[in-house]
C-alpha cells in the first residue's frame, strides 16, 4: 500500500512541475487550483507516512503517530475544502452568481480543522492491516460528505447555464471522489483515500488546468487579434485618404503633413502584435490618432480625455481600446451625424482596479439590442471568436480581456441618462516588470 502512496506523490510532483513551469495567468481559480496541489502534495506525504506508522504501532512512538495522523486528516479536510472553492469558482464565472455557501464553508473549515486536531485518535489493529477509527477518522468522512453535497447541489442548480466540459470535468471528479470514499468506509483497510484525491485533482487537470489547453486559448486569441487588426475598415482608409486629397489641392497647408502623420501613426502602431499586453499610454496613442483622423473627417465629432497620470504605465491587453471607440461610432454617433462627443477616460476604483470608461452621447441602444449585448458577453466562452459580424469587436475584446487578465476582469455596457452609452472596461493595476 506505501508504494501506492509513493507513486501518487511523484505523478502528482511531476504534474505540479509541469503546471507551474508554465505560462499561467493568475487568476482566483488558477491560484486555487495551485493552492489545492501544494496542499495535495503536502497531504501525499503524511498520507504515505501514515500508512507506515499506522502498521507500526509497535515500534513508532504513540505521540508522533498521532502528531502525523493529526495533520494527515487535517490536510483531506481542506483539500476537500479547496475542491469545493475550485467548482465554486468555476461556478461563479459561468453564470455570474456569487458564492453564497463561501461563509458555511469556511465555518465547516475551522471546526473540521478544530476537530482533527482535538478529538481522541483510537486504532483498530486487524489482520488485514491496521487503521484509525473513531470520532476523530469522523472528521475526514463528515468534512468529504458536506462539501461534496455543496457540490452537487451547485452543479446541479446551475447545470444548464454550465459548459459542457465543465460540467463533465466537475461530474468526473465528484464521481471518482464519492465512488473512493464509499469504498474507503467499507474496506478501512484499503487506505485509498489519496488515490481518490488524486484523481480528482487530475481529472481538473487534465479537462480544465492543462497548460497545452491553456497555450491553445492564448494562440486562438492571438490569431483573433491579428485577423481582427488586418481587417480594420477598408473604408475608414479610402474616405480618409480621400478627405486628405482633397485638403491637399485645395490648399498646401501643414494640416495635410499633420493628418498624414496620424494616419502613418495609426497603422504603424495597430499592427503591432508582438506583445499580448502594453501600457495603457502606448494603447491611448493608438485611440488619439484614430480619434484625430475622425475629427478631422467629421468636424462635429468631439473627443475629450480624463486619464489618470499614475495610469500610464498599467499594462492592459494591446489594441483593447480602439475596436470600443469605433464601435461607439458606429452604432452610437452614426445615426446622428458623427455628431456629438466621445468621452475617453481612466481611474482606480475603490477596491485597487482600474476602470476604463468610453462613453458617447450616440442614439444608444435600439429596443432590445442591449440584453442581446449583455447575453453575448457574459456567455463569451461558450461562442467561438468572431471574424465576421458587427459584435467582432465587442466580443473579442471580452474574451481577450477573460483570458489575459482574469475572469473577474471584463467588459460590460451602461445607458447614459442623457443619451448614448457607456463601455466600461475593468481591468487589473499591474505594470511591466522592469
Amino acid at each position: 500500500m506505501l508504494r501506492m502512496e509513493i507513486a501518487l506523490l511523484f505523478v502528482l510532483a511531476f504534474v505540479a512541475y509541469i503546471y507551474f513551469s508554465a505560462g499561467r495567468k493568475y487568476t482566483l481559480l488558477h491560484k486555487t487550483f495551485a493552492e489545492l496541489l501544494i496542499v495535495m502534495l503536502i497531504h501525499l506525504v503524511f498520507d504515505a507516512t501514515t500508512v507506515y506508522t499506522v502498521n507500526h504501532l509497535d515500534t513508532v512512538p504513540l505521540l508522533l503517530n498521532e502528531i502525523l495522523h493529526r495533520f494527515f486528516i487535517g490536510t483531506m479536510v481542506l483539500i476537500v475544502y479547496l475542491f469545493y472553492q475550485y467548482i465554486a469558482i468555476l461556478v461563479e464565472e459561468e453564470t455570474g452568481k456569487p458564492r453564497r455557501l463561501d461563509v458555511a464553508a469556511k465555518v465547516f473549515l475551522v471546526i473540521a480543522e478544530l476537530g482533527a486536531m482535538l478529538l481522541p485518535i483510537h486504532y483498530a489493529v486487524t489482520p488485514d492491516g491496521n487503521y484509525s477509527d473513531g470520532i476523530q477518522v469522523s472528521v475526514c468522512y463528515i468534512s468529504t460528505s458536506f462539501y461534496l453535497f455543496l457540490c452537487i447541489w451547485m452543479l446541479l442548480r446551475n447545470w444548464k447555464q454550465i459548459d459542457s466540459k465543465k460540467k463533465l470535468a466537475i461530474g468526473t471528479a465528484l464521481v471518482i471522489e464519492l465512488g473512493v470514499s464509499l469504498l474507503q468506509a467499507f474496506h478501512p483497510t484499503w487506505l485509498i483515500s489519496g488515490m481518490g484525491m488524486t484523481l480528482m485533482t487530475m481529472s481538473f487537470y487534465l479537462t480544465l488546468e492543462n497548460p497545452d489547453i491553456l497555450r491553445a486559448e492564448l494562440t486562438e486569441q492571438k490569431l483573433s487579434m491579428l485577423y481582427l487588426k488586418s481587417q480594420v475598415n477598408p473604408h475608414f482608409l479610402y474616405n480618409t485618404l480621400d478627405t486628405i486629397r482633397i485638403q491637399a489641392q485645395l490648399n498646401g497647408d501643414k494640416k495635410v503633413a499633420d493628418l498624414l502623420m496620424r494616419l502613418v501613426d495609426f497603422f504603424r502602431l495597430s499592427v503591432k502584435v508582438d506583445r499580448p499586453m502594453v501600457a495603457l499610454d502606448d494603447e491611448l496613442e493608438l485611440v488619439e490618432a484614430y480619434m484625430e483622423l475622425m475629427c478631422y473627417r467629421y468636424p462635429e465629432l468631439q473627443c475629450e480625455y480624463d486619464i489618470d497620470p499614475d495610469l500610464g504605465g498599467v499594462q492592459v491587453p494591446n489594441f483593447i481600446l480602439q475596436p470600443i471607440v469605433e464601435n461607439s461610432l458606429l452604432h452610437g454617433l452614426k445615426n446622428k451625424g458623427y455628431r456629438g462627443k466621445v468621452s475617453i477616460s481612466a481611474g482606480k476604483t475603490v477596491d485597487g482596479m482600474m476602470e476604463l470608461l468610453v462613453c458617447d452621447t450616440g442614439s444608444g441602444f435600439e429596443e432590445g439590442k442591449k440584453a442581446v449585448i449583455d447575453q453575448m458577453l457574459q456567455d463569451y466562452a461558450k461562442q467561438p471568436a468572431k471574424l465576421e459580424g458587427n459584435s467582432i469587436g465587442i466580443l473579442n475584446a471580452q474574451k481577450r480581456i477573460k483570458l489575459l487578465c482574469g475572469r473577474e476582469y471584463g467588459l460590460w455596457y451602461t445607458e447614459n441618462p442623457a443619451g448614448g452609452v457607456t463601455a466600461h472596461l475593468l481591468l487589473p493595476m499591474k505594470e511591466e516588470k522592469q
